[in-house]
């Protein structure tokens, strides 16, 4: 089960904090779930908002604006961790591996493995705890995310044929096996066998056939980690495969929170568009 950490009126709907012990990961972990008005009445639409490197349940829930526009289409919002958290959890002093940097992966390798599933975590165990409690429609699913979140939407989506109606990214970190946002992470999780990691990069999977909805990516073109972000491959990978989607440079944007905020409205617009198709 869960505990209930805080529940707030928010947009006619309740924006709410929950911790619950994870199987998967062996340790507690926090969620956050906004639940429309029409929650009340039955169950509604989700879509998973994904956080990234150094981010923890809040970032998104706090500064992003979202349920302003979830609660307009009638849709909840889930926004869980980016990472295992506690005593015991392996960590490192960089910012960019263990507490806070999950990367939405299950890690094989010590001292990472008995902790940081979080690909599990977010594609089986906390699915299976909402839909058993809260009002939610587990057959009208949509995801996104920003930067590593970005990832992780654009990896679990094109790995689950079927489940999201529709995915979106905000600054994904779109070819990791090329990339010192990837390569590090994913050989200190997965091992120094490049083969394994092609399942979780967005480019190789586009390569390979792609998403069967449509697709958003919105990308600052002025984000002071376009070089690690890699967006020129992704965007070229959605041509190759004429995969149906937008991918959309905004002049003088960066990667921060005030980029997410200001095309928050049309995410939620897109995925409401897909899940009430």
């Amino acid at each position: 089960m869960f505990e209930t950490v805080s529940e707030n009126r928010c947009f006619d709907g309740v924006q709410g904090v929950y911790s619950h012990d994870s199987d998967v990961c062996g340790c507690n972990m926090t969620f956050g779930l906004f639940l429309p008005e029409e929650a009340a009445e039955g169950p509604v639409p989700l879509l998973w908002y994904l956080s990234g490197l150094t981010c923890t349940h809040e970032n998104a829930m706090t500064k992003s604006g979202a349920q302003a526009w979830a609660a307009e289409h009638g849709i909840a919002m889930a926004f869980p961790d980016t990472s295992p958290r506690g005593e015991g959890v392996a960590d490192d002093d960089a910012y960019d591996l263990g507490q806070g940097a999950g990367f939405y992966v299950n890690a094989v390798q010590e001292p990472w493995a008995p902790h940081y599933r979080m690909w599990d975590y977010v594609a089986t165990e906390l699915p299976r705890l909402l839909f058993n409690n809260f009002a939610l429609d587990e057959e009208r699913q949509a995801i996104t995310g920003h930067s590593m979140g970005g990832h992780g939407a654009l990896t679990l989506a094109m790995n689950h044929p079927g489940r999201y109606a529709s995915v979106s990214a905000f600054a994904p970190i779109a070819h990791p096996s090329v990339s010192d946002w990837g390569r590090k992470q994913l050989t200190a999780y997965l091992g120094t066998d490049a083969d394994t990691w092609a399942r979780h990069d967005a480019t190789l999977l586009m390569r390979e056939g792609g998403f069967a909805g449509p697709v958003l990516i919105d990308q600052g073109a002025s984000d002071q980690f376009l070089d690690l972000l890699k967006p020129e491959a992704l965007a070229a990978a959605i041509a190759e495969v004429r995969q149906p989607g937008t991918f959309r440079m905004h002049k003088g944007y960066d990667h921060s929170y005030f980029f997410v905020s200001s095309f928050m409205e049309d995410h939620v617009s897109f995925h409401a568009e897909a899940l009430y198709r």
